[in-house]
């Protein structure tokens, strides 16, 4: 990895930096598994679920791509809608609800090869972005200690705000990359979810770089990730050599 043939890096939040993905899928799968147990008739809901319908994509279509692929249609309704509505925006909002529950009870720390590279892009002088498709992205950030790395964050709220498609149309990465007077073919892309590595891969991104947190290198690779990694620490060029025993694990809600 040189990062001097690049200027900008554009990360995902959920699973690149912080290991929130996790808390998002124990929410989802907390919120889906209740509301198929109501319903009755359904198979459970898997993490397979969350993989290929789910992960990395805006709140609300993943409820509704969930939904289709078990046959069940719910009125959209609205995102003011409470969580007790059986509506697509009401589950997302009770999703929500659990992983806003989660977050300030536990707390969330970085991954920490994670913040080992920001601290080698901040020296190499490469710029950073945050791109996520959550609207909670501001707050982990806050929670996770990491605000103040980034002057650009591109999230639910932005999109919807500009009316930017989510991922994995490439709008939102694109308009990070504009945000930081980057071209697009000198900002790598930063992703572990499908869904976000198809978003990378359909824009005119320098590199797009696949983070394994679950779904796996061959999938990423097959969604257009041209580098797979387990952890961001990998891609510290080999002159500066990591020290194992900073990385001190991979973090985790704590």
């Amino acid at each position: 990895m040189q990062w001097d043939d690049y200027d900008a890096a554009l990360f995902d939040l959920d699973g690149v930096l912080t290991p929130t993905a996790e808390v998002h899928m124990r929410a989802w799968s907390r919120m889906f598994t209740d509301f198929l147990a109501d319903r009755g008739g359904q198979e459970p809901y898997t993490d397979e679920d969350y993989f290929a319908h789910v992960d990395g994509k805006p709140r609300y279509e993943g409820v509704a791509t969930f939904l289709a692929s078990r046959g069940i249609e719910l009125p959209h309704g609205d995102p003011s809608d409470s969580p007790d509505e059986l509506t697509v925006c009401g589950l997302g909002n009770r999703k929500n609800a659990l992983f806003n529950e989660v977050l300030h009870t536990e707390g969330i720390e970085p991954y920490a090869g994670s913040v080992l590279l920001l601290d080698h892009l901040a020296e190499c002088g490469v710029q950073v972005a945050v791109v996520s498709s959550s609207r909670n992205a501001g707050d982990v950030l806050r929670t996770a200690g990491l605000a103040d790395r980034f002057t650009v964050v591109v999230d639910g709220l932005v999109a919807t705000e500009h009316g930017l498609p989510g991922k994995p149309a490439p709008d939102t990465f694109t308009y990070a990359a504009g945000q930081l007077g980057v071209p697009t073919s000198l900002c790598v892309v930063l992703e572990d979810a499908l869904s976000g590595v198809r978003a990378g891969a359909a824009g005119d991104f320098g590199l797009v770089v696949g983070v394994d947190r679950g779904a796996g290198s061959r999938a990423l690779r097959e969604a257009g990730a041209e580098l797979v990694v387990a952890d961001l620490a990998e891609l510290i060029v080999a002159s500066d050599p990591v020290d194992p025993d900073e990385l001190g694990g991979e973090g985790g809600a704590g």
